[in-house]
C-alpha cells in the first residue's frame, strides 16, 4: 500500500479551463487526474443530443484532451477517472480509443454503466419529488441515478488506465481511485466519508486554490495562472489540500473551508450513495505554504436508495437584455419593462393566447439582487434584463419580436441589445427522487457489477444548536457580516445555501444570536419563497443556512440572471451586525471597520 495516493482535478464543470489537466499533469505531483464534466441539466442536454446523433451524447472534448495528454499519462503512470461519458460512455470510450490507436499508445479504457434509467421511467412511475412531492412528469428528458465509488474502484482493479463514468456523485471519482489503493471496505464509513471530504474539495477546480473566495484581493495577483487543487491522501483518511508548485492561487483553511460548506445542507448529514457522512468536526490545519491538512470526517451506513435526476420540458422560455442610458434610466427601464409586458399581454389576447406563466424583471447595475437593501437608484446606465415562461412557442415568438422595438418607440438611451432577438428554447425543469439500489444494476464494460454488502443505516441528523448566545453590553455599533465573517452559496435545485464562517471565535456568538434562520430568510425575502433552516458547523467555527424555494426553481428552470445563488453569500456579506464599539476602537478585534468600511 502506498503511504500516499496524490489525485488532482482538472476540471470543475465541462467548459472549464483547458490548462487545468495539462498543468497537473506536467507537474509530475499526481498519480490520478480526474475531470468532473456534469451537472443535471448538462445530462439533459447530453441526453438531447444523442437523441438527435445516436454516436452523441457525452463530453466532446474530453477524447482530444486524452488524446493530447496520452504520452504523458502512460509515461508517467498517471490514471484518469471522469464522468465525461455522460449519456454515452460507449460512444466516449470509442472516440478515446480510435485516437490511441492513432497515436500508438496503449491505454486502456472501462466504463461503468447502469445510471441511466430514461429507457425504464415507467418503471418509476410511482416515485415522488423529493421535495415537492410531484408526481414524476410523463415524459422526461433524462434521468439518471447518482452512483456511488465502489464500480470506479473495481474498474481500477481491473487494470483500467481510464475510467469513464456516466452520472456518478462528483466525489466519487476521488473516492473510487481511494478505495482501490488502500482497500478500504464498505464498511470503513469514517474512511469513506473522508475519502468522500477529499473529493469534494477538489472537485470544483480552482474553487478550493483562491476562486470565487471571499478574500478575493488576496489571490487577485494571479487570476490569469491560477492552479488546480491537489489532495495528497493518506490511508487513515486525512488528506493534505495543495495545488502544483509555481502555480497560481491560495490554498489556506479559509479557502478550503469555503469550498467545504459549498453545496452541502446538514453537514452531519451529507448523503451520498456509498456513506453518510458527518463533516461537523472537520478540522482545517496550515502545514506549510499552500498546504491545508484536512481531518476529522465522520461517516454512517448508506441509504438504501440512489438519488436520481431526472429533466423535463414545462413549456418555453425566452428572455433578452438591453443597455438603458439617462438621468432617470431606473425609472425608464421600469417603465420599458411594463410597458413591453403589457403589449406583448394584449397582443397574446388578441390571438387567444393565455398569459405568461412567470416573468422576471431584473435592472443590473442598481443592485436589484439586493432587494430593499439596494442602494443605487441613482445609476445612470444600467442594464434591463426581462425573462419571461410561457406554455406555448407561439407567444414568446410575439415577445421575440417586441422586445427591440422599444429602441424607437420608448425611452432615449436604449442601446446594446446583447444577442439581438431573443430566442426561444424549452424550459428544463429538475426533477429529483429516490429509487431503491436493487432497482439499479450497474456494468463494468457491459458486465454486470455487485456492489459490497452493506447494511443500510437512516441518516443522522444535526441537534440543536450548541452555540452559546452573546450578549452585548456597552456602547455598540454597526458593521457589515463580511466584517465577522466569509462564506460561500451554492445550489441544489431550488435549494440554496450559504455557509458563513466566523473570521475569528470570539464572533461566533454574536453570529449565534444575530444571525438566525429568520433574519437570514427576512434579508433575503424578495428570493426566498419557502423556510429558512441554520445549521450548527462548529469544526469550521461557523453555521450553514439552508433556503427553500429560493433560487426561481433553480438552473434553466429559473429565470433570474443568478439562477444558481452564485451571488447569495455576497449579498448576505452586507447584512448588518451589532458589535462593541470597542471592537472598532484603536488595537480593537475590528479596527477600522466601524461604520461601514467601504
Amino acid at each position: 500500500m502506498k503511504p500516499a495516493v496524490r489525485i488532482g482535478c482538472g476540471a470543475g464543470f465541462w467548459g472549464d479551463s483547458g490548462e487545468g489537466p495539462s498543468q497537473l499533469v506536467e507537474s509530475g505531483e499526481i498519480d490520478y487526474l480526474v475531470l468532473d464534466y456534469l451537472a443535471e441539466i448538462t445530462m439533459s442536454l447530453l441526453a438531447r443530443a444523442r437523441a438527435k446523433d445516436p454516436q452523441a451524447g457525452y463530453a466532446t472534448d474530453f477524447p482530444e484532451l486524452i488524446a493530447r495528454l496520452a504520452p504523458q499519462l502512460k509515461a508517467r503512470g498517471i490514471r484518469v477517472v471522469s464522468n465525461a461519458g455522460g449519456v454515452h460512455p460507449e460512444a466516449c470510450r470509442a472516440a478515446i480509443e480510435q485516437r490511441l490507436a492513432a497515436l500508438g499508445v496503449s491505454l486502456r479504457v472501462a466504463i461503468v454503466t447502469g445510471d441511466d434509467l430514461l429507457p425504464r421511467a415507467a418503471e418509476f412511475a410511482d416515485c415522488r419529488e423529493m421535495f415537492s412531492a410531484a408526481a414524476l412528469p410523463a415524459k422526461l428528458w433524462s434521468m439518471n441515478a447518482y452512483l456511488g465509488a465502489f464500480p470506479i474502484a473495481a474498474a481500477l482493479d481491473a487494470g483500467a488506465d481510464i475510467v469513464l463514468t456516466g452520472r456518478c456523485v462528483d466525489s466519487a471519482e476521488t473516492l473510487g481511485a481511494l478505495i482501490h489503493e488502500f482497500r478500504w471496505s464498505a464498511q470503513d464509513f469514517d474512511l469513506l466519508a473522508a475519502g468522500s471530504l477529499a473529493g469534494h474539495v477538489i472537485e470544483c477546480g480552482a474553487q478550493a486554490t483562491g476562486g470565487i473566495a471571499t478574500d478575493w484581493r488576496a489571490a487577485v495577483a494571479d487570476w490569469d495562472r491560477m492552479g488546480f487543487p491537489i489532495a495528497i491522501c493518506r490511508p487513515d483518511g486525512r488528506f493534505i489540500a495543495t495545488k502544483p508548485a509555481g502555480s497560481g492561487g491560495r490554498v489556506v483553511p479559509e479557502t478550503i473551508a469555503e469550498q467545504i460548506v459549498y453545496e452541502i445542507g446538514d453537514p452531519a448529514a451529507y448523503l451520498l450513495p456509498d456513506v453518510s457522512c458527518d463533516f461537523r468536526a472537520v478540522q482545517l490545519r496550515a502545514v506549510g505554504p499552500d498546504r491545508v491538512e484536512v481531518s476529522g470526517a465522520r461517516g454512517h451506513a448508506p441509504g438504501a436508495h440512489y438519488k436520481v435526476s431526472a429533466t423535463w420540458q414545462d413549456g418555453y422560455r425566452s428572455g433578452g437584455t438591453m443597455m438603458i442610458g439617462g438621468v432617470d434610466a431606473v425609472a425608464k427601464a421600469e417603465a420599458v419593462a411594463e410597458a413591453i409586458l403589457r403589449r406583448t399581454r394584449r397582443l397574446f389576447a388578441a390571438r387567444g393566447l393565455a398569459d405568461y406563466r412567470r416573468s422576471d424583471v431584473e435592472l443590473l447595475g442598481t443592485e436589484s439582487n439586493w432587494g430593499a437593501n439596494a442602494r443605487r437608484r441613482d445609476t445612470r446606465e444600467l442594464i434591463l434584463k426581462l425573462n419571461v415562461h410561457h406554455d406555448e412557442r407561439a407567444a414568446l415568438e410575439i415577445f421575440s419580436r417586441e422586445f427591440i422595438p422599444p429602441a424607437t418607440a420608448m425611452a432615449q438611451g436604449i442601446t446594446g441589445f446583447a444577442g439581438g432577438r431573443p430566442s426561444t428554447t424549452p424550459m428544463v425543469r429538475l426533477f429529483s427522487c429516490l429509487v431503491p439500489k436493487s432497482a439499479v444494476p450497474i456494468a463494468i464494460d457491459g458486465q454486470p457489477y455487485l456492489p459490497p454488502a452493506v447494511e443500510y443505516g437512516a441518516a443522522q441528523r444535526s441537534p440543536a444548536s450548541t452555540v452559546p448566545v452573546a450578549a452585548l453590553e456597552g456602547p455598540t455599533t454597526m458593521v457589515p457580516l463580511i466584517a465577522l465573517a466569509y462564506g460561500r452559496s451554492g445550489d441544489k435545485g431550488d435549494l440554496c445555501n450559504i455557509g458563513v464562517l466566523a473570521r475569528r471565535p470570539e464572533f461566533l456568538p454574536l453570529l449565534q444570536a444575530q444571525l438566525g434562520a429568520d433574519a437570514v430568510r427576512g434579508y433575503l425575502g424578495h428570493f426566498v419563497q419557502g423556510r429558512a433552516e441554520r445549521f450548527d458547523w462548529p469544526g469550521l467555527g461557523g453555521f450553514n443556512f439552508v433556503l427553500h424555494e429560493a433560487l426561481g426553481g433553480g438552473g434553466t428552470a429559473s429565470l433570474r440572471h443568478d439562477p444558481q445563488g452564485k451571488l447569495m453569500a455576497q449579498i448576505l456579506m452586507d447584512f448588518p451586525m451589532t458589535v462593541p464599539r470597542a471592537w472598532c476602537a484603536a488595537g480593537g478585534l475590528l479596527e477600522g471597520a466601524d461604520g461601514d468600511p467601504r
